[in-house]
């Protein structure tokens, strides 16, 4: 089996990720230790309006001759990377993390909780 192979049915494989709630983590800030981190999922801002890019975009959209950039179609990746933000506990300091490819991302507390008696 070649490597490119073997990375196909990796890929396949990593479809769902639990990932916890808090991690040990190195701090950079004030802490320069290892500490807890609460751990969330990366979420980009509202775009700004006045940003250079969006200006220059803006302008040269404006009047007649359609659309003047090119559109992507071809798109090719059926998963995005998952982005993490990590925040320390004791000095509020974030950091950005990422992880591999998923189909599905969850945080979770270590596992699911499965009650012993039954509820019906």
């Amino acid at each position: 089996i070649s490597k490119a192979t073997v990375s196909v049915l990796y890929w396949n494989l990593v479809e769902m990720v639990n990932y916890p709630k808090s991690k040990k983590s190195y701090c950079a800030g004030n802490c320069l230790t290892y500490v807890n981190h609460k751990v969330v999922q990366y979420k980009s801002g509202k775009s700004r309006l006045c940003a250079q890019g969006k200006r220059r975009y803006d302008a040269k959209q404006k009047g007649f001759g359609g659309q003047t950039k090119p559109v992507f179609h071809k798109k090719a990746k059926t998963t995005k990377k998952i982005s993490l933000k990590l925040q320390c506990t004791k000095c509020k300091r974030v950091k950005l993390s990422s992880i591999k490819r998923c189909k599905h991302f969850e945080l979770a507390d270590q596992g699911r909780k499965k009650s012993k008696d039954p509820t019906w």
